[in-house]
């Protein structure tokens, strides 16, 4: 898998924005795809995963209500719709690919094998 993300950028408190992640490898039908975020100082942090049938989604605890993940396994692209943004998730975001078949969408970093290279989000108050 090689991942390419797009999307991000600057927004308000209580604004939206979206990430885009493309495979352009092989593979993402049966990945697991997941998305982390790491602001300075801190520990990169699980923000959401979606199996790769898509069926099945996790959200951090800290994001769940605000923030959506989907998938095209058409255009093999993962998607973060953020909306109601609070400065707390300024960071960089990145996606992962994890190996999907048998397991379910882990939180852990470890378990991914692919990672794009990191999209900045910030978001003023």
């Amino acid at each position: 898998a090689r991942l390419v993300e797009s999307g991000g950028g600057l927004a308000q408190a209580g604004g939206s924005l979206r990430l885009d992640c493309t495979n352009t490898g092989t593979g993402f039908n049966q990945d697991h795809m997941g998305w982390f975020r790491q602001a300075p100082g801190k520990e990169r942090e699980f923000v959401a995963g979606i199996s790769w049938s898509g069926k099945s989604v996790r959200y951090g605890d800290s994001v769940k209500g605000r923030f959506s993940i989907s998938r095209d396994n058409y255009k093999n692209t993962v998607y973060l719709q953020m909306n109601s943004l609070k400065p707390e998730d300024t960071a960089v975001y990145y996606c992962a690919a994890m190996f999907g078949l048998g397991v379910q969408v882990s939180v852990v970093e470890q378990n991914y094998f692919a990672w794009g290279q990191g999209k900045q989000v910030t978001v003023s108050s």
